[in-house]
């Protein structure tokens, strides 16, 4: 329902007629042209496929998310129709630990800050016992969602000499904490003891603010948080509060609670370090996820697909 690689699809066309929209997104005309006729729809994370829309595809049958996350799909509605919801966690996995670790840095070591003193009229002052940071060397990140995600940021973390603690649902197996040196924690030591808190976790009702004022006072007053899950894991106003009281020391966010919109106070802060929901934004990984969903779309019709189905 909005521009992608087209590229991807290329497999598909001797099957297929593939419907790609003309600008940005799917124009209302162009909806009404194909939208009864269409056996699968592509829908694309931050873009809500409202269920107005499903009722209207008469001939559905898979909605294939392109984004790990799908919150943009109300599933349960999808699964009463009878129509299948998958989404693309593979392409994902690397780039978003990746900009995780890349905030994380910049957080830690007050890239941003010294970025735009630096740009500014008045500079920065040098000394040396000014521009002082914070090493990452020797602290423990605290991971809050092991899965894919999560582990691919514990193996960089690693190689900056962290230490990792998690918090998930489930206990990793012996052999996967071991390879991570990884240690389960609840969700309060986690808290407590971790320099860093990484957020990695899907958006449920169980993980909708999940990190409030509460969670931000257990915190030591040193510590960064890290959010390239979703928006609404954090409560934005508390954090704010947070980071203003300084009840944490920084933040370093991909993704906010009403996007596109970033709260005015965030950006005017020092201490966050922000990007525009950029965690797969590469053009290697945009190519890759449209290949990934062309074979999920091509499975799905053969009967043989047996992954990626999230309802």
């Amino acid at each position: 329902m909005a521009q992608i690689p087209s590229d991807g699809f290329d497999s598909l066309s001797d099957q297929f007629q593939v419907i790609i929209p003309k600008g940005d997104a799917m124009s209302e005309k162009e909806i009404e042209e194909h939208i009864e006729t269409v056996d699968a729809i592509v829908s694309v994370f931050g873009h809500a496929l409202s269920n107005q829309l499903i009722d209207r595809a008469k001939k559905l049958k898979l909605i294939a998310n392109f984004g790990v996350g799908y919150d943009n799909i109300d599933i349960d509605y999808a699964r009463k129709k009878g129509i299948t919801v998958t989404n693309t966690p593979d392409p994902v996995t690397e780039p978003t630990a990746e900009l995780a670790m890349g905030l994380m840095v910049a957080a830690a070591r007050q890239i941003g800050k010294m970025n735009n003193q630096l740009r500014s009229p008045e500079g920065v002052q040098t000394g040396v016992m000014k521009n002082l940071s914070t090493t990452l060397y020797g602290k423990t990140l605290g991971i809050i969602g092991m899965g894919a995600i999560g582990q691919a940021l514990a193996r960089r973390a690693l190689a900056f000499g962290m230490h990792i603690v998690y918090h998930n649902r489930k206990q990793l197996s012996p052999d996967i904490e071991e390879e991570y040196q990884a240690t389960k924690v609840s969700l309060e030591v986690l808290l407590k003891s971790a320099d860093v808190v990484s957020l990695n976790t899907p958006l449920t009702p169980e993980t909708h603010h999940l990190m409030g004022a509460a969670q931000f006072k257990a915190m030591k007053n040193t510590a960064i948080v890290i959010n390239t899950a979703r928006g609404s894991v954090i409560n934005e106003p508390e954090l704010i509060a947070a980071l203003k009281n300084k009840e944490i020391a920084g933040a370093g966010l991909d993704v906010y609670e009403n996007e596109p919109h970033i709260p005015k106070e965030l950006l005017a802060m020092d201490n966050a370090v922000l990007t525009p929901h950029v965690g797969t934004a590469t053009q290697e990984t945009r190519e890759e996820m449209s290949r990934f969903i062309s074979d999920i779309i091509d499975q799905f019709f053969l009967g043989t697909l047996k992954k990626y189905i999230v309802n």
